[in-house]
C-alpha cells in the first residue's frame, strides 16, 4: 500500500478530530460516572403479566414485555379505562379505525436524526410530525391488527416497547407486541434523543425524555383515536409504477448481483406503489395507507427545520383535500399514510451525484470527484431548493395514490393474522444449502459509513467502497474504542472495521443483539415490518421468500409489501453480494454478510405458522433490554430573557403594510426557546395566520405551523435571549383582504432556591392587507 499523506487541511481536521473525541468521551464518562447514569425514566417501566408460554406467538391474548434490569411493578389484569367501541358483526369486511396524533417533539435544542452531522439542530419548524394509526379488526372483533406510520427517521426500540406498555396498561391485551407494528417513515428533518443504545445515543447527543415523552404519548393518541373510531368497512388494494422520483444511489453495488436477477427486473429501484383503501359500508372515505420505496431526503443536511420531508408532503396533499374545510394536522378525520418501505439505496435526488465545484458526474463506485474527492459529490432533487424539491417529489406521490386511490375496485378480504418473535440477530445461524452454513456477527460498522452517501456526505475524506482500513485511522480506533478481534473482522470480510460496536458495551450496549422479526396479514396481503432499511433487490429477495413460503403451505397469490424502519433499527441490508462492493449501506449492514439471508430465513419461518396456524408455536424468543438510566443531553436548559425594555412577544421586526399573493410575509418576535412547548403544551401551534371577516367583525384561522405555507424559525443567542421569525408564504390561492400573524410560545422562569415554572405567552403582528396584484 501507497504510504498515506495528509494534507495540513486533513492533519488539522484529524487533530480537531481526536481532541473533540477525547473531550466528549471524558464529558460523556464523567456525567455517567458522576449521575449514575441519570435517571430519565420515571414512570414507565415495562409491565410483567402472567401469560402461558404456549400462545406467545399467537393472536390469542398475551402480556408484553419485562424489564431486563431493575425492580418493575407487576399488573394484574388490566381493565380497560375506556369503553369498547360496539363492533356489528352480520356485515362482510372489517372494522376500520383511523387516528391521527401530534408527535413533534422538540423543535430546538436537539439534533435532527438520519444525517449525523455534527451542528444539524433543529431551530424551528416547517410542518409538523403526526402518527397515524391503522386499527383493522375482523367482524367478530376477535383478531385485530394494527399499523402505525410515524413521521419520524425510525422506530428506536425503547420507543416501541413503552408504547406496547401504555397500551397494556389501557388494554389489556388487546394490542400486543405481534399484532402491533410501528414504522417511520424514515424523514431526516424529525428529532433525535428517543433511543437507547449507545452509539445513536452519541448521534443525539444524549436521551431526550421531553421528546421521548411525546412521542411516545402521540402514538398511543393516535392508537386511542382509531380504537374509539373504529366501525365496519372494506378495505381495496391497488398497485401502480411512481416513474420519475427515484434513482439507486448505489448503482455499481446494484450491478453485483447476478445477470439473471437483475434481468428479471425493469429497473434498479422498485417503482411500485401499493395502496390500501380504506371507506366504511356506504363507501365514505376513512383514509389510506402506502408503500413506496423512497429515502425522505428532499430536505438536505443543511435543513435545520423540523419536518416530515416529502412523504409527509404527500400525506400533507391528500389528507387537505379530503378534510375540506379543516386546518392540517389533528382536526380533519380523513388519514393518509405514506410509509416507508425497501429505501435503502434510493434516492429522490433525481439529477444524480455530481461534483458542485466543477459540475460534472461523479456517479462511479466511489462518489468521488476529481477535485475534492467524495465531499465534492453530491446529489440534487429536481426543485430550484430543497423546499421546491420536497414539494415536487410529494406530489409525484400524492398524484399517483390519487390515480389508485380513485380506481381501487380489488377488495382484500378474509383472516387477520399476526406473528412475531425476538431474535438474537448476532447468533443466527444461516443455512446457505443443505450441507453449508454461515452465521451472522455481532455489530461492527465499516469505513465506509463514516463516507456517508451522494444524499449527505460525510465530514472527513473517508470514501465509499473502502475494502481496506487505513492504519492511521485504525491506530486511532484502537486507542478510543478498542481493538476488534480477529473472529469480529473475519465475519465481516470484506468489512474493514471502523467501530466494532458489538464490542462496546459501556455505559450501555451500542447497538442492538435483540430483534423484532414480525408478519401481518389481511386475507391475502401481508405486511412484512423490517427492522432497518433494506435496498432495493434485497427487498425483492424478501418479497419473493414470503411469497413461495406462502404458497408452499396453501396461501398461493400473496401480496407481500416490505414495509420499513419498523419496531427496531439497525442501519441497513444488503445482499451479500451488494456487502462485497462496501459502499455506504453495505459498511452499514451491522450484522455481516449473511444479514439477508438470516432475515429471510427468519421471515420464511413466520410466514409457514400464520400459513398453517401454527403461529400458537412459535418461541417468543429472548426479550429485549429495556435500560432506565441513559445519558442526558449536553444542552442545559436555561431561563429564558426578554431584552431590557421588552417582553416575550414584542415584535421586532413588523410586516410591511401590503403584500401582493406569491410574496413572503415576515415577522419577527421577541422569542423564547420552542422546546418549552413541548412540556408545557397550552398552545397547540407556534403560529397561525389570521384572516379577518367583516361580516361576522372576527379573525378567522387560515394556516397554523403545520401549513406548508408557513414557516417558524428561531435563532438562539446569549444567556436565554432568542428571536422568533415568522413567515408566510402567500400561496396563490389566497384570498384578497385584511390578515395578521400570530405568535405562541413558553418562556422557562427559573429564579433563584424556586422551582422551575413554564410560562404561555402569546403576541399578534399589526394587520396587513394581501391583493392579488401590485
Amino acid at each position: 500500500m501507497a504510504k498515506r499523506t495528509f494534507s495540513m487541511l486533513e492533519a488539522f481536521l484529524v487533530f480537531l478530530l481526536v481532541m473533540m473525541t477525547g473531550i466528549t468521551v471524558a464529558l460523556l464518562t464523567l456525567l455517567f460516572i458522576t449521575s449514575g447514569t441519570v435517571e430519565n425514566h420515571k414512570d414507565s417501566g415495562l409491565l410483567t403479566t402472567q401469560s402461558s408460554p404456549a400462545t406467545e406467538g399467537s393472536m390469542a391474548p398475551q402480556g408484553s414485555t419485562t424489564l431486563a434490569q431493575g425492580p418493575t411493578p407487576t399488573l394484574v389484569s388490566p381493565t380497560p379505562s375506556t369503553p369498547e367501541p360496539t363492533l356489528f358483526q352480520n356485515f362482510s369486511g372489517y372494522h376500520i379505525g383511523v387516528g391521527r396524533a401530534d408527535c413533534t417533539g422538540q423543535v430546538a435544542d436537539i439534533n435532527l436524526m438520519g444525517y449525523s452531522k455534527t451542528g444539524q439542530t433543529a431551530q424551528g419548524l416547517l410542518t409538523r410530525l403526526y402518527s397515524r394509526a391503522f386499527v383493522m379488526a375482523e367482524p367478530d372483533g376477535s383478531n385485530r391488527v394494527v399499523f402505525v406510520s410515524i413521521d419520524i427517521g425510525m422506530v428506536s426500540q425503547r420507543l416501541r416497547l413503552e408504547v406496547l406498555n401504555r397500551l397494556q396498561s389501557k388494554y389489556g391485551s388487546l394490542y400486543r407486541r405481534d399484532n402491533v407494528i410501528l414504522s417511520g417513515t424514515h424523514t431526516h428533518s424529525a428529532p433525535a434523543g428517543y433511543f437507547q443504545y449507545t452509539v445513536f445515543v452519541i448521534a443525539s447527543e444524549g436521551f431526550s425524555n421531553r421528546t421521548f415523552e411525546y412521542m411516545v404519548t402521540g402514538i398511543v393518541k393516535s392508537i386511542e383515536i382509531a380504537h374509539r373510531n373504529m366501525k365496519p368497512g372494506k378495505i381495496f388494494i391497488n398497485k401502480g409504477n411512481v416513474d420519475g422520483a427515484q434513482i439507486n444511489r448505489s448503482p455499481s453495488s446494484y450491478l453485483q448481483n447476478p445477470v439473471s436477477e437483475r434481468a428479471r427486473y425493469s429497473s434498479n429501484t422498485d417503482k411500485e406503489m401499493v395502496l390500501l383503501k380504506l371507506v366504511d359500508l356506504n363507501g365514505d372515505d376513512l383514509g389510506l395507507i402506502s408503500w413506496f420505496a423512497i429515502h425522505p431526503v428532499s430536505m438536505n443536511n443543511s435543513n435545520h427545520l423540523v419536518n416530515s420531508d416529502n412523504v409527509g408532503y404527500a400525506s400533507y396533499l391528500f389528507e387537505q383535500e379530503k378534510n375540506k374545510g379543516y386546518l392540517p394536522g389533528e382536526q380533519g378525520p380523513y388519514v393518509a399514510a405514506f410509509a416507508s418501505s425497501n429505501l435503502g439505496d434510493v434516492s429522490p435526488n433525481i439529477l444524480g451525484p455530481h461534483c458542485i465545484n466543477t459540475g460534472e458526474s461523479c456517479d462511479n463506485a466511489n462518489s468521488s470527484c476529481p477535485v475534492g474527492g467524495p465531499s465534492m459529490c453530491i446529489a440534487m432533487g429536481p426543485g430550484e431548493d430543497m423546499f421546491d424539491s420536497t414539494q415536487i417529489i410529494g406530489r409525484m406521490m400524492y398524484q399517483k395514490a390519487k390515480e389508485l386511490y380513485a380506481s381501487a375496485s380489488q377488495e382484500v378480504t378474509g383472516p387477520l393474522a399476526a406473528a412475531h418473535q425476538w431474535v438474537n440477530m448476532t447468533d443466527v445461524t444461516v443455512w446457505l444449502n443443505s450441507t453449508h452454513a454461515a452465521k451472522t456477527c455481532k455489530p461492527a460498522l465499516g469505513y465506509s459509513f463514516a463516507a456517508g452517501t451522494i444524499d449527505g456526505v460525510g465530514s472527513l475524506n473517508f470514501t465509499q467502497g473502502t475494502t481496506v482500513g487505513d492504519p492511521f485511522w485504525d491506530i486511532i480506533r484502537d486507542q478510543i474504542l478498542g481493538k476488534p478481534s480477529e473472529e469480529l473482522k473475519e465475519c465481516h470480510k470484506p468489512k474493514p472495521i471502523l467501530l466494532p460496536t458489538g464490542m462496546m458495551s459501556k455505559p450501555h450496549p451500542w447497538h442492538p443483539e435483540i430483534v423484532d422479526v414480525q408478519i401481518i396479514t389481511l386475507g391475502s396481503f401481508a405486511i412484512t415490518a423490517i427492522p432497518g432499511e433494506f435496498t432495493t433487490m434485497s427487498g425483492r429477495r424478501l418479497r419473493q421468500a414470503v411469497q413461495e413460503e406462502f404458497a408452499a403451505y396453501g396461501m398461493p397469490n400473496m401480496t407481500v409489501v416490505i414495509s420499513g424502519l419498523c419496531n427496531v433499527y439497525t442501519h441497513y441490508i444488503t445482499t451479500y453480494e451488494e456487502y462485497q462492493a462496501q459502499r455506504y449501506e453495505a459498511a452499514s449492514t451491522i450484522y455481516g454478510p449473511h444479514t439477508l439471508s438470516a432475515y429471510i430465513q427468519l421471515f420464511r419461518v413466520l410466514a409457514k405458522a400464520i400459513a398453517t396456524d401454527t403461529v400458537a408455536n412459535l418461541s417468543r424468543g429472548p426479550e429485549p433490554p429495556f435500560f432506565q438510566q441513559l445519558i442526558t443531553p449536553l444542552i442545559p436548559n436555561i431561563a429564558d430573557r426578554a431584552p431590557i425594555g421588552k417582553n416575550f412577544g414584542d415584535v421586532l421586526q413588523p410586516v410591511k403594510s401590503t403584500y401582493t399573493v406569491g410574496e413572503v410575509v415576515e415577522v419577527i418576535f421577541v422569542g423564547a426557546n420552542p422546546k418549552n412547548s413541548a412540556e408545557n403544551q397550552t398552545h397547540q401551534t407556534f403560529l397561525t395566520v389570521e384572516k379577518y371577516e367583516a361580516t361576522s367583525a372576527t379573525w378567522q384561522i387560515v394556516h397554523n405551523d403545520a401549513s406548508w405555507e408557513t414557516r417558524f424559525y428561531w435563532h438562539k443567542g446569549l444567556l436565554g435571549l432568542s428571536n422568533a421569525t415568522i413567515q408566510w408564504h402567500i400561496p396563490d390561492t389566497a384570498q384578497p383582504g385584511i390578515y395578521r400573524i400570530r405568535y405562541f410560545g413558553h418562556s422557562r422562569k427559573q429564579d433563584l432556591l424556586k422551582p422551575t415554572v413554564i410560562l404561555s405567552f402569546e403576541s399578534t403582528s399589526s394587520a396587513f392587507e394581501v391583493v392579488t396584484t401590485s
